[in-house]
């Protein structure tokens, strides 16, 4: 790291330090005006955010346009719409006094820093500036270097919506983002892996600042005997393959009872050959995207390559070809739980299959591993599903879908434990980004 970074990084620092008392008495339309300026900048850029992304990671058209152009799209017009409604003051009464009040009012945190993942770099970005903006902070923002076309293209999205002393983007390598954990912010909010959040919440417990981590883990789908394998299977394969399992909500492994494992594996392999394939089986490049750089594509491969080792067998796909980065859509069945890829987030479209017998297996087995950011159960069985509900603990969980509860605004996202800390989206990320101030008023 050079002095004149440092430096750059430290100036603009102080310069939003010092505005942050003119955007903590921002109305609610300057606030709007804000957003919506954004929003006119992102949509004017469009097709140069779609060949970005497109360039640092092969992902198809539409993919980028429904994830990182529509999701980012949708997140900043639900702030613009909601905010009036978010910043009004809320009367709790007084249980002190009948005749005093009580009210919340939400005041914003002052400075924050965003720091963006790169499997949907520019969305998961945007999304919780948006956020900032409509609590009324100032805000930092860095993208990864591993998607540096998109950090790019951010960079001149922002620059051009924005005056650095309300929302500044530096970009450069982790020695960047490192420098900027220094920094005394008021908020961080950290999109990755657990690991690197460990290294945001250290960084943040120097100067007590507050942080919203969204992390990852394992999510694991159980198949309930009864349900309709196709539409399961239908879910699970877009859910699964889409961004080719670079998804932090994506399905991690599948539980299903052994008598409906092959019934399954062809509902699930026909749809991908239909969805993601050439005619010889092999990926579709112009379908299906490449995992993001050489060393997530090895560290895919010794899994994959442990647990072929250790018996387990491939009902399709389990073509590797590091020339281009692709992992042809994979299913795995006879997989036990010591294999390696039942010990970390797989993060590739590589899917394992457990059978069992009793439900109370399955619900054990998700206990003894740390929270999974997401949880989903395909069953008819009301008493089946309030089992899984009431006896597992996820971040989030969805009944008989997956990965779409993420789009719904009207719930928060977010992790528990080691798949994150607090949430945001819709009001919670207004929330997240804002203080709660209790104000008690004594009566005269």
């Amino acid at each position: 790291m050079d002095n004149e970074t440092k430096n750059e990084i430290n100036r603009v620092f102080q310069l939003q330090k010092k505005h942050q008392k003119v955007l903590r008495s921002t109305t609610a339309e300057q606030r709007k005006g804000k957003l919506k300026r954004l929003l006119e900048v992102v949509v004017a850029h469009e097709e140069e955010i779609i060949e970005a992304v497109r360039q640092d990671v092969r992902k198809p058209h539409h993919e980028v346009k429904r994830a990182e152009i529509l999701g980012t799209i949708k997140s900043i017009q639900d702030n613009i719409n909601n905010l009036d409604e978010w910043m009004a003051p809320i009367e709790v009464g007084s249980s002190l006094n009948p005749d005093a009040k009580g009210y919340l009012m939400y005041e914003s945190k002052g400075t924050c820093l965003v720091l963006g993942p790169w499997n949907y770099p520019f969305m998961l970005t945007m999304a919780p500036l948006a956020a900032a903006i409509a609590a009324g902070n100032c805000a930092i923002i860095k993208l990864s270097d591993f998607t540096m076309k998109t950090s790019n293209i951010a960079a001149k999205i922002i620059r051009e919506a924005f005056d650095e002393k309300e929302v500044a983007i530096f970009e450069g390598d982790v020695d960047v983002a490192t420098e900027l954990l220094e920094q005394p912010f008021d908020h961080i909010f950290f999109t990755g892996s657990t690991n690197v959040g460990k290294i945001v919440m250290t960084a943040a417990a120097k100067h007590l600042s507050s942080v919203t981590l969204e992390l990852g883990g394992k999510s694991p789908t159980i198949i309930d005997e009864g349900y309709d394998l196709l539409d399961a299977a239908k879910k699970i394969a877009v859910g699964k393959f889409v961004n080719a399992g670079q998804t932090c909500v994506a399905p991690d492994y599948i539980f299903i009872k052994e008598d409906r494992q092959a019934e399954f594996t062809n509902h699930l392999q026909a749809i991908v050959q239909a969805g993601f394939l050439m005619e010889d089986g092999t990926a579709d490049r112009n379908k299906f995207t490449q995992i993001v750089n050489e060393r997530n594509f090895n560290r895919v491969k010794a899994l994959y390559d442990d647990a072929i080792e250790q018996g387990t067998e491939v009902v399709f796909g389990g073509q590797f070809d590091l020339s281009d980065r692709t992992i042809s859509p994979t299913v795995l069945k006879h997989v036990t739980h010591d294999m390696k890829i039942m010990q970390e987030e797989i993060f590739a479209p590589i899917l394992p299959l457990l059978t069992y017998d009793k439900l109370d297996e399955v619900i054990d087995s998700i206990n003894e591993r740390d929270k999974p950011l997401a949880l989903y159960v395909f069953s008819s069985n009301q008493e089946v599903i309030d089992e899984v509900l009431n006896h597992t603990t996820s971040g989030n969980a969805s009944v008989n879908d997956v990965v779409v509860h993420f789009t719904d605004y009207n719930l928060p996202f977010g992790g528990v434990n080691t798949s994150g800390i607090g949430s945001y989206h819709g009001i919670y990320g207004f929330k997240a980004f804002s203080h709660e101030k209790g104000v008690f008023v004594q009566a005269k």
